[in-house]
Order: C-alpha cells, then sequence, then structure tokens
C-alpha cells in the first residue's frame, strides 16, 4: 500500500521530486524496471496552468531502459504514486509528462514553513557540498577601485552569500598582485611626484601613474621622511633617451611604436631609481602599496564587501611556492629555453600556444606567479576554485588550467566568471588616464544598496550601462527603491496594526490560510514557493541577478496584493492569515535582499 505523507513533509518541488522518486523506487523493487533506473526525478514548473502547477518528464527518460512506451510508462509511475493530501489531481499528457495540480493548502503550508524556519528558510548552511575558494576583486593596488571593480566585487560577494546558503563551505580570498612590474611603476610614479614636491623638475613619463592619489602618496613620503629620497632631476635624466610621443595624425603602427617606446622608457627610469635610491626604492614601493590597500579596503569595507584572506603575491614568492611549482614543472618536462626565455608547454595542454614563465633577463612573468597560487590554493584542501576576472582576461583561462592540469592532474578544478564592461551613464573610464570614476565616487552617489543591486539585476556576462540618475531615483522605477519599499510597506502595517491596538496572532493565522484564495494571494503564494528554486539555480548556474528578478516579481505581487485588499480591518477570520502572508513575505524580501548584499530598511 502506497505511504501516506503528511502535508509538512511535502512542499512543493522538492517534495514532488521525492513522490516520483519513490513511485519509481516501487517499480524497480517490483521488477518492472530495471535497477540503473533509479534516477532523479525531473520536476519543473509548467508555463500553462492548464498543465497544472508542475510537470515530470520521468516516463519519457526511463521509457528506453525500461522497454516500454512513454505514456504507458507514466500510467505505471502515476499508479506507483504515494498518496498525498497536497495533490488535487495527476494528468498524463503528450507523449507521457506527468502532470501535478496542486491544492491550495499545498502553496498555503509555503507560509508556515517560512514564518517557522526565519532567516534559514530554504537554506542548507551543512558545507556538505564541498569546500570552494572564491577569489574576486583583486585590483591591482596601484590605485583607486573604480565602478568596473565594483561589479565584481559585488557579483563575487553575492555568489559567495548565495553559495553558503546553498550548502557549500566558502572561503572568500583577495589575491594581492604586489610582486610584479605594475607594483614597480606605482613606486617610481610616487618617486616621481616626490621629487616635483622637493622642487625638482621634470616631466611625468606617459606610462606612468598620473592620478592625484599619486601626489597624496608622495606628500605623506616627504612629510615623514623629508628630503631623504630627493636627486637631482639632472641625475635622474642623465644619458636617457627621449621619450617617445606620437603625432595625432600618426598611423596605428607609428603609435604602437612610441607606445612600446615609452614603456622603455619606463623601464630605463625604474632601473635609473634602484641605481639611485637603493633599499630606498623597495621603501617607496612598500610605502605607495599600503596607502593604495588601506584605500581599497576602506572602499570594500564602505562596499559591504569582506574577505576571509588577503593573500599577498609577494609573499607567495619568498615563501616559495613559486620555486617549488617550476621545479615541479621543469622535473616534469613541461618547461623549455627559447631566445633566453622559459617557456611552458601549455599547448600540449590546451591552451592555443605555449607561454613565457621567465623572460630573458631572469624576472619572472605574472603568469609565472599566478600559477603557483593557483596550485597553493588546492593544497590549502579547497578541491573546488572559482575565480572572478574582468572580461579582458578571457584568453588567460586556458593556461592557468593548463598549468594547473600539469601539477595536478586535475582539469576540472577552477572556473572563472568573466565579468562584462561597465559604462556610467556620464561617460566612460579608464584608468591609466588619469580620468576615472572610482568606486568610492558612485557608492557616495547613487548609495551602497542601488549600486549593489545595479550590479547584480544584469548578467554579469552581459554589458552593463549604469544609469546613475535612476539609481538615486526614490520611484517605483528604480528597482532596488521597488523592492525595498516593499519590505518597508510591510513593516510600516505591522506598526499601523500596534497603533490601532491589533495584534497579529500567528497561530490563529496559521488556522486560516485556507482562508487566503484570493488571485493575489494565490499570485504571492506561488511566488513564494519559488524562493528556493531560485536560491538553487542562482547557486548551480553562478547567477546572482536570478535572485535579483525573483526580488523584483515578489515585490510586484505584493505591492498588487497591497493595493488590492485590506488587512488590519478584514473580517476576522482572514486577517490573521492575510497578516501571516505579510510576514511571510517580508522574510523572504529580507532574505533575498541580504544574499545580495542590500538592506532591507523598515521605514523609507
Amino acid at each position: 500500500m502506497p505511504t501516506l505523507l503528511a502535508p509538512s513533509e511535502l512542499i512543493v518541488k522538492n517534495d514532488l521530486r521525492a513522490l516520483v522518486a519513490e513511485a519509481v523506487g516501487v517499480l524497480v523493487r517490483a521488477g518492472e524496471l530495471p535497477q540503473a533506473a533509479a534516477i532523479e526525478a525531473q520536476i519543473e514548473r509548467t508555463r500553462d496552468p492548464s498543465h497544472g502547477d508542475f510537470s515530470s518528464n520521468v516516463a519519457m527518460v526511463l521509457a528506453k531502459p525500461a522497454r516500454r512506451r512513454p505514456r504507458e510508462l507514466a500510467e505505471r509511475v502515476v499508479g506507483a504514486l504515494p498518496a498525498s493530501e497536497l495533490l488535487e489531481k495527476v494528468e498524463i499528457a503528450g507523449p507521457g509528462f506527468i502532470n501535478f495540480f496542486l491544492r491550495p493548502h499545498a502553496l498555503q503550508a509555503v507560509v508556515t514553513r517560512i514564518l517557522a524556519a526565519g532567516e534559514s528558510y530554504a537554506c542548507d548552511r551543512s558545507g556538505q557540498r564541498g569546500r570552494i575558494l572564491v577569489e574576486y576583486v583583486s585590483a591591482n593596488p596601484t590605485g583607486p577601485m573604480h565602478v568596473g571593480h565594483g561589479r565584481g566585487a559585488a557579483y563575487g560577494d553575492s555568489v559567495c552569500n548565495i553559495l553558503a546558503a546553498t550548502g557549500w563551505e566558502v572561503h572568500r580570498e583577495y589575491y594581492i598582485n604586489d610582486a610584479g612590474r605594475q607594483a614597480d611603476i606605482l613606486a617610481l610614479s610616487v618617486w616621481l611626484r616626490y621629487l616635483e614636491q622637493c622642487g625638482e623638475r621634470l616631466r611625468h613619463p606617459r606610462r606612468a601613474y598620473p592620478g592625484d592619489y599619486i601626489r597624496v602618496s608622495a606628500a605623506r613620503i616627504r612629510e615623514s621622511d623629508g628630503p631623504r629620497y630627493c636627486r637631482a632631476a639632472a641625475q635622474v635624466l642623465q644619458d636617457l633617451p627621449e621619450e617617445p610621443v606620437a603625432a595625432d595624425d600618426a598611423s596605428d603602427t607609428e603609435k604602437a611604436d612610441a607606445k612600446a617606446g615609452q614603456e622603455c622608457y619606463l623601464d630605463a627610469l625604474l632601473q635609473r631609481a634602484r641605481a639611485l635610491l637603493g633599499e630606498g626604492f623597495a621603501v617607496i614601493r612598500q610605502r605607495a602599496l599600503a596607502d593604495q590597500l588601506a584605500e581599497i579596503r576602506s572602499t570594500l569595507e564602505e562596499f559591504g564587501v569582506h574577505f576571509d584572506q588577503w593573500r599577498s603575491e609577494r609573499e607567495l614568492v619568498e615563501e616559495g611556492y613559486v620555486q617549488t611549482a617550476m621545479e615541479k614543472l621543469e622535473a616534469a618536462g613541461h618547461v623549455y629555453e627559447l631566445d633566453g626565455a622559459k617557456w611552458l608547454r601549455t599547448s600540449a595542454f590546451g591552451d592555443e600556444k605555449d607561454r613565457v614563465l621567465y623572460k630573458a633577463d631572469g624576472s619572472a612573468t605574472y603568469f609565472a606567479n599566478d600559477l603557483a597560487y593557483h596550485v597553493h590554493k588546492l593544497e590549502r584542501g579547497f578541491r573546488h576554485l572559482m575565480d572572478v576576472w574582468g572580461a579582458d582576461h578571457h584568453g588567460y583561462i586556458a593556461r592557468v588550467r593548463a598549468a594547473i592540469e600539469m601539477l595536478t592532474g586535475r582539469n576540472d578544478a577552477l572556473q572563472v566568471q568573466l565579468m562584462q564592461f561597465v559604462t556610467l551613464s556620464s561617460g566612460r573610464m579608464g584608468k591609466r588616464s588619469g580620468n576615472f570614476v572610482t568606486l568610492k565616487e558612485l557608492i557616495a552617489d547613487a548609495g551602497k544598496d542601488a549600486t549593489r543591486f545595479f550590479y547584480l539585476a544584469r548578467s554579469h556576462d552581459q554589458h552593463l550601462e549604469f544609469d546613475v540618475d535612476l539609481a538615486r531615483s526614490q520611484t517605483n522605477e528604480n528597482p532596488v527603491y521597488y523592492v525595498q519599499y516593499a519590505h518597508a510597506r510591510i513593516c510600516s502595517l505591522f506598526r499601523q496594526l500596534r497603533e490601532k491596538g491589533f495584534t497579529w496572532d500567528e497561530a490563529a493565522g496559521a488556522a486560516q490560510l485556507h482562508a487566503l484564495r484570493a488571485s493575489h494571494e494565490q499570485a504571492l503564494l506561488t511566488t513564494m514557493s519559488r524562493y528556493g528554486e531560485v536560491l538553487e539555480s542562482a547557486s548551480q548556474q553562478r547567477e546572482p541577478h536570478q535572485l535579483a528578478h525573483y526580488l523584483l516579481q515578489l515585490a510586484t505581487d505584493y505591492h498588487a496584493y497591497y493595493n488590492a485588499h485590506r488587512f488590519i480591518t478584514a473580517p476576522v477570520d482572514v486577517r490573521d492569515a492575510r497578516l501571516s502572508l505579510c510576514a511571510a513575505t517580508r522574510q523572504v524580501l529580507q532574505s533575498g535582499l541580504a544574499m545580495l548584499g542590500v538592506a532591507a530598511p523598515e521605514t523609507m
């Protein structure tokens, strides 16, 4: 005899899946299906309400191994389904789809479960899916964070929240690129501005960092150390060639040549700075990096983004991890020399060409350090790695995966999410031009909540034009305002309830849920019942925009409900039920906004 399952054990999609799985198990045990047929049932919401609330294609999936026609098999599955008070009826449609029609209280029971679970509703904090290290932002500490970095910060932080709520043990990490040429250029840029503040006159190189933040760091060093690092401009520029400049009407080839010459000029200045300053260059470098890291940390703190660890590239090198990785690669025969440089055979592992590890001058490439860092992540016990990079790093993925496979034998360890570019309604940005909008400025202008929601409301693999004016507006056209207002509206409803001397009887509300039969209530219940599904899908696809879109729909359904019905003055036999529905909606809104790192205000 089929097992009778209580309503509390069957809440929407997951419970229907359990019903179908049990029916398949019954048929397997009866010898009507082979043992291999015990698969996880696929349950999807129907698009057309006339086809029920949910549908399963399990009969069509199992038809071939069972050697039966799908529709005939569907009849057998339906016949083996456990009895359930939540099912109004079950129908077979088309070639063998099984359509489920829920009784009203199947949705109404969602309210009780949400209120009982609170902020843990639909969440799995067990960490049983495994350990995953998510590295995101990792902006070079050579200047303030711009709005492009902000998109990766909001995305990475939200994905971590969602993963942690769906069974993953999440570790958040920021990789500090403080060991390469860009950090040296930062130090040089600060030193040259420092020389200006000491009274020396020299032209700032075109490929150095030009921003005002460079002058701020230089001023701090001048204030604390006086003229200790001052050298005459004539000493600095002695015997150096003129920095090449391309004419406005130069050809692309001429401009490229000029750019290459400017980089060579910068290298010559770096060599001169090291020669003139000795250990002083390292001091300036460290002080300049500390200034920029402090600014980055401050910005991220203001943006609500926190990391479990900040990992230094320089420390990785000093601790020997890079050298160890290089020795392993060489011992395995993956490294060869050509034109004085050392190359890694990444083309043998899926990359389009081999990559340089060490240049002819003996200096390591960024890639050499980065591959060691990724292997170090795995050695720390994180079986799953996820990196959030800018779209311009697309070509970098294959070489890192190749290096990981060479050193660990794994080709499935690394997942990369690419952030497409961001433009503002006020114009484009360019970091090294000195003419860019910082993330801190955007937060101050649009607010943290609007900035995060706008970043997350669009898929990260699509270009985003950030409408600053809309983000600032307090209208229903502003999506974050619209969602937050739904939450604040519910909070206001309960304040008014108390002010008028009424109370919400939650127990009575649970007993009255059967009264929630109006179309607006059914729409709101249906949307609320999808929260767990959306959370799981957003986790699997690494797409927080799914959750942002869901919250907009939930807010839309609630506003429509609020405008169409009475609550405080509703008849006593429905008032507590409606208030319970409002309280459950408030909880889902609050939980969903928290996943996105957005506040759920009680007043607006």
